[in-house]
C-alpha cells in the first residue's frame, strides 16, 4: 500500500468454505473491489482456500478483479467428480464405486481435476509456489515467517489439530516457500470420504491432511492483532451460511450414508458458533445466502452459477451501504 488512499481502503479478506456455493465468494469479492477495497492478505477453507487462491494471485499479477468471475467459470465442476480407474470400471454401480473408493483411498473422488485446473490457473499467474505469494510486509504483527498473501486451513487428522498453510510447514520440517499452492488448496477442499485426503510427509511422519472447514471453516480472527497495538486496516468476511435459527427444522437421519453426512455438516457448523454470536465479528462478515443450492450439487447449471454469483455481489452491495468506511479497524476486546 504505497499512499494513504489506498492504505484507507485495505482490508484483509476470509472467505468462508462452502463447496460449490464458493461462487457467491467471488460475486462478493467483486463488488468489494467495485467499491475500491483491496486486499493485502487473504485467508480461505475448501471454497473459500481455491478463490482466494486465484484472487491473491491475480491482485500480485496486476489483474482486475472484474475478471476473476470469468477465470472461475472456467473450473468445470462436474469434472471434480474424477474416480480411479476401478471406480471408473463399476459406474454402472455407483454405490459400489463409491464404497470402493472409500474403503481403499478414503475418498469416492481423486481430486485431480481440482488440483490440475489450479495449478494451471495460478501457474498462468505466476504463481505455483508459496514463495510466489510471499509478503513484504515489515509493519505486520505476524512475523516474517507468516507474511503471505494467502493462508489456508487444513485438518491435519493423523495429529487432530488444525493447520493453517503455509504458516505450520516449517514446524513440520517442511520449506514453505517451496509447497506448491495448488496443493495445499486441494488440501483445504478435501471434503471427507467424498474427496481423497492428502498425504504430507513430515518429520512427524505421514500426516492425513483433509478439508479444513473441519475445524475452521471461516478463520476471521486469524489476522486479528494480539500486540495491542491497533490494526492498520480492518478484516471483512464473506459467509456462505445465515447467523443460526433455532427455529430451523429437523432433517431426519435415514442409514449411514445420512449419518456421515449430517455428521461433518453438525462438526463444520458447531467450530463456527462463537463467530456467528460475537457481535464484533457480525460487524465484519457479509452473509451470501445461497438458498436452493447444497454446497455438493456439483452438477450446476449457468443459471444456477450467475444466481450464486449475484447472491454474493448483491450482500455485499448492502453491506458496503450499511458500512461505507468499512468496519472499525480495531476489533473490540473482550
Amino acid at each position: 500500500m504505497s499512499d494513504s488512499g489506498e492504505r484507507h481502503r485495505a482490508t484483509d479478506l476470509v472467505l468462508e468454505g462452502g463447496g460449490v456455493k464458493g461462487i457467491a465468494l467471488v460475486g462478493a469479492a467483486v463488488a468489494l473491489d467495485e467499491a475500491g477495497w483491496r486486499f493485502p492478505r487473504i485467508a480461505g477453507s475448501s471454497a473459500g482456500a481455491l478463490v482466494g487462491a486465484v484472487i491473491a494471485a491475480m491482485q500480485r499479477a496486476g489483474e482486475p478483479l472484474s475478471r476473476v468471475d470469468e477465470i472461475m467459470r472456467t473450473l468445470d465442476y462436474s469434472a471434480m467428480l474424477d474416480r480411479r480407474p476401478t471406480g471408473r470400471a463399476v459406474r454402472w454401480w455407483p454405490r459400489a464405486a463409491d464404497a470402493w473408493g472409500i474403503l481403499f483411498h478414503l475418498g469416492m473422488y481423486r481430486g485431480r481435476h481440482l488440483t490440475d485446473w489450479t495449478r494451471g490457473v495460478l501457474a498462468d499467474l505466476g504463481v505455483r509456489t508459496f514463495a510466489d505469494l510471499a509478503l513484504d510486509d515489515p509493519g505486520s504483527h505476524l512475523g516474517p515467517e507468516r507474511s503471505y498473501r494467502l493462508v489456508v486451513t487444513a485438518s491435519d487428522l493423523s495429529r487432530q489439530r488444525l493447520m493453517y498453510l503455509p504458516w505450520d510447514l516449517a514446524s513440520y520440517g517442511i520449506d514453505p516457500g517451496r509447497f506448491p499452492v495448488a496443493r495445499a488448496v486441494r488440501a483445504s477442499a478435501a471434503i471427507p470420504f467424498m474427496f481423497e485426503p492428502v498425504r504430507l510427509r513430515s518429520r512427524f511422519g505421514t500426516s492425513t491432511v483433509a478439508d479444513g472447514s473441519l475445524l475452521e471453516t471461516y478463520p476471521i480472527d486469524v489476522f486479528d492483532r494480539d500486540d495491542g497495538l491497533p490494526s492498520r486496516w480492518p478484516t471483512v468476511g464473506v459467509r456462505l451460511s445465515s447467523p443460526s435459527d433455532e427455529r430451523a427444522p429437523a432433517t431426519p437421519v435415514r442409514g449411514p450414508v445420512s449419518m456421515v453426512v449430517s455428521l461433518i455438516y453438525t462438526t463444520v457448523d458447531s467450530t463456527q458458533v462463537r463467530h456467528v454470536s460475537d457481535p464484533a465479528d457480525l460487524e465484519r462478515s457479509i452473509f451470501a445466502r445461497t438458498r436452493g443450492v447444497r454446497w455438493t450439487d456439483f452438477d450446476l447449471t449457468a443459471q444456477q452459477q450467475d444466481a450464486l454469483f449475484d447472491a454474493g455481489h448483491a450482500a455485499a452491495r448492502r453491506w458496503l451501504l450499511e458500512h461505507p468506511e468499512g468496519p472499525p479497524v480495531s476489533r473490540p476486546g473482550p
